[in-house]
């Protein structure tokens, strides 16, 4: 397998997973205060939405890149 080949396979599975999927969250930390040996954090939850357009350009752009033939 080339790395083209590869990419699209990968390209593919993102695109599988973004429609599976929809989105994903992630926590971020941020130091507000730190007051002598006591540190104040806040942890924020954030979520990112993933397109349906997105997932399925991946999609096809990856089946392209399995489909296309270098010599």
């Amino acid at each position: 397998m080339n790395a083209i080949k590869i990419l699209g396979f990968a390209l593919i599975v993102a695109g599988g997973l973004g429609l599976l999927y929809g989105g994903f969250t992630y926590t971020q930390e941020t130091h507000q205060a730190v007051l002598g040996p006591i540190e104040l954090t806040v942890q924020d939850k954030q979520t990112v939405n993933i397109p349906i357009w997105a997932s399925i350009g991946a999609i096809v752009a990856g089946g392209l890149l399995l489909l296309v033939r270098i010599k």
